[in-house]
């Protein structure tokens, strides 16, 4: 974790810096430890270790399609008009090392995958072919030298890289890995994220509450974000706005986590006790208390038992566009994957804005937008909304971001729209 002296110097509460600021000190968290796993259980995990492919891949020349392998040199002229004739010298029979070699004149049938036989550098697709009664196959069109095959190496040489340290395995990585004869490989471990509400006023979702009361909804979404960034997640439910029970429930979170997620208590308020629960550990600092963004502003970095600690906004908006931007990163970080890639948006599209959007200079804003196609154009139309109304949220189809350095967008500017 990076100490608060890298940061500015500010006030002691609401330690606010920029996006910028914020996404850097995420960056320099260190990754957790790693483990060796099956290739078969490795999806969505990410490398320890760089990869380099321990063979060629094929390891032999082989037919790229079905018809019959041959010395394309005896094809060349050949046409429907005028075919080359050449004797067929046997069949590669699939998964068979093929001993005899190809001569002058003849051809031997092949399948895809099938081992090209020792004299042959070519295919001819079965539909260009005719088999005729005296053991001769007419050719109707000629093909040029390695046509149709799949050389040695092709695919990949023995030596090259195959996968950078840092990369989150997608599911058909794991067939290339099988097909180079990797079958474990070194992994970070899942980080473990222990996940925590506080408020008087959060009731579970089959209580009805009274008035003064709200549903617990940021627990669902947010346990569900942190799976997709690739941690395990304990939820350790809602916690009372009171020191001593934030403090017993945030100690056994940290002495089983890797990383905790705590919504609410993070803006000023005669309840809010994050912060002085948090630096009343050992090992113990405010990394940040406030980034200049919108919505979202009164978000912790902290450590605490030297854990890394994320205080979200308890407003359901605020604090899920918060863990989409920073906590998430933050997790992907630990989980060991690449910290120069974790804030590239996963999607964006372009598309026109439909109405002008005002922004406050110095702060970086996400605007929530719905998405409609009107000419074969997109058009992204901002969604009026607080932070604490969910639909909002849900209504919209992604976020545009308005820079720090911009005082708003104009009616028809185009924008990157980061889809949810």
């Amino acid at each position: 974790m990076p100490r608060a002296s890298d940061l500015p110097r500010l006030k002691p509460f609401f330690r606010v810096v920029s996006t910028d600021q914020a996404r850097a000190a995420i960056r320099r968290v260190a990754p957790v430890g790693r483990e060796t796993v099956a290739v078969r259980d490795a999806a969505r995990r990410v490398l320890a270790k760089a990869l380099v492919a321990p063979i060629d891949l094929p390891h032999f020349e082989r037919a790229n399609m079905d018809g019959y392998a041959v010395r394309a040199p005896d094809t060349f002229g050949a046409s429907t008009s005028v075919p080359a004739y050449l004797e067929i010298a046997g069949t590669v029979e699939m998964g068979q090392t093929v001993t005899a070699r190809l001569r002058k004149g003849q051809a031997m049938r092949i399948a895809t995958g099938g081992m090209l036989p020792r004299g042959a550098d070519a295919v001819v697709m079965v539909e260009h072919c005719d088999e005729v009664g005296d053991g001769s196959v007419e050719v109707h069109r000629a093909v040029s030298p390695w046509q149709h095959v799949l050389r040695v190496g092709e695919d990949i040489t023995k030596g090259a890289p195959v996968f950078p340290a840092g990369r989150r395995l997608r599911t058909h990585d794991l067939g290339a890995l099988s097909g180079l004869g990797i079958t474990r490989v070194s992994v970070y471990k899942r980080p473990r994220v222990g996940l925590i509400a506080t408020g008087d006023e959060i009731v579970a979702p089959e209580r009805a509450p009274q008035p003064g009361q709200v549903r617990n909804i940021n627990q669902f979404s947010l346990a569900a974000m942190a799976a997709e960034a690739g941690a395990t997640v304990t939820d350790y439910g809602v916690v009372p706005d009171r020191a001593d029970r934030l403090r017993k429930v945030l100690a056994t979170a940290l002495a089983r986590s890797d990383a905790v997620l705590l919504s609410g208590g993070s803006s000023v308020g005669a309840k809010d006790l994050t912060t002085d629960v948090l630096t009343s550990f050992p090992r113990s600092e405010i990394v940040f208390h406030g980034i200049s963004v919108a919505p979202g502003k009164p978000t912790i970095l902290a450590q605490a038992l030297g854990t890394p600690v994320v205080g979200l906004p308890g407003h359901p908006v605020s604090a899920l566009v918060i863990c989409e931007l920073f906590a998430a990163p933050l997790l992907r970080v630990l989980g060991g994957e690449d910290s120069s890639a974790v804030f590239a948006p996963r999607a964006t599209v372009r598309a026109r804005l439909s109405q002008n959007v005002a922004s406050q200079p110095g702060r970086e804003d996400y605007v929530r937008v719905r998405l409609t196609e009107v000419d074969g154009h997109l058009v992204a139309t901002p969604l009026p909304g607080q932070s604490g109304a969910i639909f909002n949220l849900v209504s919209a189809d992604g976020l545009v971001c308005i820079p720090a350095s911009a005082e708003g967008l104009d009616d028809g500017a185009d924008v990157e729209v980061i889809r949810f």
